[in-house]
């Protein structure tokens, strides 16, 4: 279906794995306008195809496979492509984020998405050239780890095709096709890793998905946009923190400040400091493990790292996965982090689930809850424990099922470090309030990012009061509405550092940052009456380049008001969807070790008030007492007429 915007390829493709058919799924520009692309665009399409009847590993589950308008385009960080379906991990819809080249090449084969249904009846790849989609055996790949997969990939597309052929491909390891409830898709070195994604594709017995085109990817205003990028670009490489701070260190830069203010997630978030940080902190791996920074398409940031494991360059680890495999299972050694990191992403496994399962494990054997052997500080056999649970051996057949479940059978449900069966990300939301808000009402559980990552105003940006609920439930709105916006466009998050002017950075101290953070937890008024509001500000940000070079690529108006309501839509589009599926207030919950009992016993702030920051935050968003999207909120937002 043709499309009057730049940007976008005008098709989506339909696959019915069961009944062995492909054809176009219908998407109209009105379609485009209100929903843009990416995860908004797949809420979209789940909310009309869920009745709330599905189950993630049934075969009625659906996959959309989306980029944005800004994927191929050239802007900063713009090669993510998103997965949506329903999660293992939580049984309501999900959306897992990934860079790499797959989205590109999906868009150079002409489609902007991908819905796929059914389920294969044998182990299947699925490859899309140009026009023509065709299922092939992934017999011999079935079992394959994820470079392996990649490698045969590769050699079935040369000798076919009689050429070295450029194209994009994401898989699954071992841990998706034996369903382990956090298992994740790779496209190359990156990965959709959250939430479970790669067990939806292994319970449709698919093992990978290949795309390639010579489409063009066109944008409206082509000369104009290539004089913004240059502008744009250059904003970037001088801000401090994606022109100094990421480049530097990664977010792997973040271990020592999160440490500093008792942020950094110990011993399964029993502490939030860990006595032996600097062993596994940023600064320890840029020094002595780092080679050369990478990034993905059009990145100018670079935030990944590249170290040695077993004589090969492979992707170091991030921040997540320094932390919750270092100080959450009291573990020092940095050199078995990069070997882990590598080994889960060649199984196809969640760094952070999996860590914290095996924190939350280790305490359970601590406690007698479980006998299972682990312990904190104890790290000879867990290379052997991760092929076990992504082969579901022995006590890995329970470790796969993570940490919310194990709990359920076991006891320990309040150190359990989930929110809606997602387990948290490092940050130690006990002296980052805000960020346990985010947590607890995020769509996807406790994701940091899906949160509104507010942690970055307490503390590891800016320095307001990070113990205080004043503004937190409209910042988090605000924030979450940007993300889900940037997201829905194609871009990397990392983006949207530069949405605070530098100066704020680099002079912690001056007069003008200090009255900042003082000022912050008393415009909560100010923030929701943007939230409120947000076509009022019908202008464009000089620090918010997101929204005028969206205008250039598409030739949609779009200014910064209504990018922010157009990330509003997504966000409670999703959570309508959710409500299908039983979502309600209750499900916005953290466990009671973050809620109830103090990090330090001599500070009362020390823990998360969850129920006070949920109420303005209800009220901010315009959902009920009980969690729900009003019907006047979603007339509004126009996702009911």
């Amino acid at each position: 279906m043709a499309t009057k915007y730049g940007g976008y390829m005008g098709r989506v493709a339909q696959l019915d794995l069961t009944n062995l058919k492909v054809g176009e799924y219908p998407w109209t520009d009105e379609d485009r306008a209100l929903y843009i692309g990416g995860k908004t665009m797949a809420a979209r399409i789940l909310c009309d195809l869920f009745t709330g009847r599905e189950r993630p590993l049934g075969e009625e589950n659906v996959i959309v496979i989306s980029t944005g308008p800004l994927t191929g385009t050239g802007a900063p960080s713009s090669s993510r492509f998103n997965i949506s379906t329903l999660s293992p991990q939580t049984g309501f819809l999900t959306s897992s984020n990934c860079g790499g080249t797959f989205g590109y090449y999906l868009k150079k084969a002409g489609f902007d998405a991908l819905v796929i249904s059914g389920r294969c009846p044998h182990p299947t790849w699925i490859e899309i050239d140009g026009d023509h989609i065709k299922l092939h055996s992934a017999q011999e790949m079935w079992g394959l780890k994820v470079t392996p997969c990649h490698d045969a990939l590769r050699s079935r597309i040369r000798e076919e095709s009689g050429f070295n052929k450029k194209f994009g491909t994401i898989c699954i390891g071992p841990a998706g096709e034996n369903l382990v409830k956090y298992a994740g898709v790779a496209s190359g070195e990156r990965a959709a890793g959250r939430t479970g994604v790669g067990a939806v594709f292994g319970s449709k017995n698919i093992k990978a998905i290949t795309a390639s085109g010579h489409q063009e990817i066109t944008v409206h205003s082509p000369e104009k946009a290539k004089k913004f990028l240059k502008k744009w670009f250059k904003y970037l490489r001088k801000h401090p923190l994606t022109g100094n701070q990421l480049p530097r260190m990664g977010t792997a830069g973040l271990v020592s400040s999160m440490q500093m203010r008792g942020m950094l997630s110990t011993r399964n978030y029993a502490k939030g400091q860990y006595e032996d940080f600097d062993k596994v902190n940023g600064e320890t791996l840029a020094e002595e493990y780092n080679i050369i920074n990478k990034g993905c398409m059009t990145c100018p940031i670079k935030c990944a790292r590249t170290v040695r494991v077993n004589g090969e360059a492979v992707k170091g680890p991030e921040l997540e996965t320094l932390g919750l495999l270092g100080g959450g299972i009291e573990n020092n050694d940095l050199q078995k982090i990069l070997d882990w990191n590598h080994e889960l992403d060649e199984l196809g496994m969640d760094t952070i689930s999996t860590a914290s399962t095996l924190a939350w494990a280790m305490e359970a054997n601590e406690k007698h809850l479980w006998n299972n052997g682990l312990r904190f500080g104890e790290t000879e056999q867990i290379s052997q424990l991760f092929e076990d649970i992504a082969h579901r051996r022995g006590i890995g057949n329970q470790l796969a099922e993570g940490s919310k479940r194990l709990s359920e059978h076991y006891g320990g449900k309040e150190f359990a470090i989930h929110a809606k069966g997602l387990e948290l990300a490092a940050y130690e939301p006990r002296r980052a309030v805000g960020m346990g808000l985010g947590y607890a009402v995020a769509n996807r559980g406790g994701c940091h990012l899906n949160g509104g990552y507010l942690v970055i105003v307490e503390g590891l940006g800016l320095f307001t009061d990070p113990q205080t609920p004043k503004a937190k439930g409209d910042f988090t709105m605000l924030f979450q509405d940007l993300m889900e916006m940037i997201g829905a466009s194609g871009q990397c998050v990392f983006t949207s550092y530069g949405f605070f002017p530098g100066f704020l950075i680099t002079r912690p101290n001056g007069l003008i940052t200090r009255i900042a953070n003082a000022a912050i937890p008393h415009i909560g008024w100010a923030l929701r009456f943007i939230n409120k509001f947000p076509l009022t500000l019908h202008l464009q940000l000089p620090v918010f380049q997101q929204s005028r070079f969206f205008e250039l690529a598409t030739g949609m108006s779009m200014k910064f008001g209504k990018y922010i309501r157009c990330g509003e839509r997504g966000y409670n589009l999703e959570r309508y969807v959710n409500t299908r599926f039983g979502v309600s207030a209750k499900d916005d919950a953290l466990p009671k070790r973050l809620t109830d009992t103090l990090q330090d016993p001599n500070d009362p702030t020390s823990k998360v008030p969850l129920e006070k920051m949920k109420k303005t935050y209800y009220r901010a968003r315009g959902w009920d007492r009980h969690g729900i999207p009003t019907e006047r909120t979603l007339r509004k937002l126009k996702i009911i007429a």
